[in-house]
């Protein structure tokens, strides 16, 4: 008898001890090679972030956390992942988010846009790209042509934004194909397409490689762009504080990265093959997008805009409500456990500020409009220059001192984004003073308009050295 009561006993005891010791799985889709979901993916991973903050009393008081990564190169995939139930959470962007919930919706099942990763109110990001020994140089110069792009990509959503406000049928003016990164940047190589249209990072590695031009910025189909974060509506019911922890681990590797984004840029680039200089000009200050972990006005009418662009795409038979679709609840909730003011960060615009003294001179930095910097090979932090010329001047005795530039970089002098140099056109006038741009049509204009001669960046930085001497 007081064997089977002990026996009945112990059974009970770990019966209870079985309940009480679950296994909670976190699954998170990433998209590694997408630089800009960094903050919600690669970094948390690789930086073990998460655990830091997830919750350890209450219901999780002896829970077992199953923590899986899995990487995907693009958003339709993760999705489809997601509504197979075998991911919790997934980063993409506004286009393949939007399509994600409504995926979900047409499965009988709800995911929930929960924060911004990074973006650009102006629709940075996103690009188009010609060989670069191309004889095109603006997008008005691709009718009639073959445009490859990543299909239900927020890339393609810009693309075919870009091709409407040429007034171009895009059935018919131009040719849309369908092509992954991977694939575009050997057809590029090898001149097999006349161009390519895609989402970060790829228009600006393309260039930095040396195999292509960017003859297209988002920004100028001024149409909001951002990746973010999604999660299943299930799931953030069930253990909204597992979200809440996950967004916290996010608001710590965004910290992170403004404060050391070469470190940083290094760290992408030696998991995702992204170059550190490419990383950079994202990550750095002014860059080319903002990290910002805010649902801004624009950002959710980027949400809008790409649902309406997959119903004329006929991607989605039925609206999505954008009400309960994106939900501040949990970045809120993250903010305040983190101690930053979300309605401050909300009313930010600002590019992540540069703090810096000029490299030659030692003064402090105060006019970002003319602002240049060059990121030697073997040094830890990027270089910076109160203008353009100087910075020029510096490349020219670096070349003869046989280092190595992984990136030279300015601010055009048109929209304010941030360029690679060797990619910009330039304008010179009589005072020397130099003005940057992404097109050779915005050079061109400038110089009629206000004077000046216009150069691209080898005949530019050949001038100048020549002058210098």
């Amino acid at each position: 008898m007081f064997l089977r009561t002990t026996l009945a006993g112990l059974l009970l005891a770990a019966t209870a001890f079985g309940a009480q010791a679950q296994t909670i799985r976190i699954a998170i889709g990433t998209q590694d090679t997408t630089i800009n979901c960094a903050a919600g993916g690669l970094m948390i991973r690789e930086l073990g972030l998460l655990r830091k903050y997830l919750p350890r009393d209450g219901k999780y008081k002896d829970a077992d956390y199953d923590i899986q990564w899995k990487n995907f190169t693009s958003g339709a995939p993760l999705t489809n992942e997601m509504v197979a139930g075998k991911l919790d959470f997934g980063a993409m962007a506004d286009f393949p988010g939007s399509l994600n919930g409504v995926a979900h919706e047409a499965a009988g099942r709800h995911s929930l846009f929960i924060n911004v990763l990074s973006g650009s109110v102006q629709g940075s990001g996103n690009g188009i790209v010609v060989p670069r020994d191309s004889n095109v140089q603006s997008i008005a110069d691709l009718k009639g042509k073959t445009i490859s792009v990543p299909f239900a990509s927020t890339a393609h959503g810009m693309l075919l934004r870009a091709v409407a406000a040429q007034g171009w049928d895009p059935e018919r003016d131009v040719t849309i194909i369908a092509q992954a990164p991977e694939i575009a940047g050997s057809a590029l190589q090898a001149g097999k397409i006349e161009a390519h249209a895609d989402f970060v990072p790829f228009a600006e590695l393309f260039v930095s490689r040396g195999f292509a031009r960017k003859i297209f910025d988002g920004s100028q189909a001024k149409a909001p762009t951002f990746h973010g974060a999604l999660v299943e509506q299930d799931y953030a019911r069930q253990y909204p504080e597992i979200v809440v922890a996950y967004l916290r681990a996010t608001i710590e590797a965004n910290r992170l990265l403004a404060q050391e984004p070469e470190k940083y840029s290094e760290l992408i680039e030696k998991v995702a093959g992204i170059d550190a200089s490419v990383n950079y000009l994202y990550h750095g200050p002014l860059g080319l997008q903002t990290r910002d972990l805010t649902w801004k006005p624009e950002y959710r009418q980027a949400v809008s805009t790409a649902i309406d662009t997959l119903k004329l795409l006929k991607k989605a038979d039925r609206g999505l409500n954008i009400d309960s679709f994106i939900d501040d609840s949990y970045i809120r909730e993250a903010f305040k456990a983190s101690e930053v003011d979300y309605d401050q960060a909300l009313s930010n615009y600002a590019p992540e500020p540069l703090l810096a003294k000029d490299a030659v001179t030692g003064k402090p930095i105060t006019d970002f409009k003319r602002v240049a910097q060059i990121w030697v090979k073997g040094e830890t932090t990027v270089r910076t220059y109160a203008s353009p010329e100087e910075a020029i001047k510096q490349l020219a005795l670096l070349k003869k001192a046989n280092q190595t530039i992984r990136g030279f970089y300015t601010q055009a002098s048109d929209s304010g984004i941030k360029l690679l140099a060797d990619n910009a056109w330039f304008v010179k006038n009589e005072q020397g003073r130099i003005h940057a741009f992404l097109l050779k049509d915005q050079a061109v204009a400038e110089s009629k308009t206000h004077g000046g001669q216009v150069y691209d960046f080898d005949r530019l930085t050949t001038a100048i050295t020549v002058t210098a001497r």
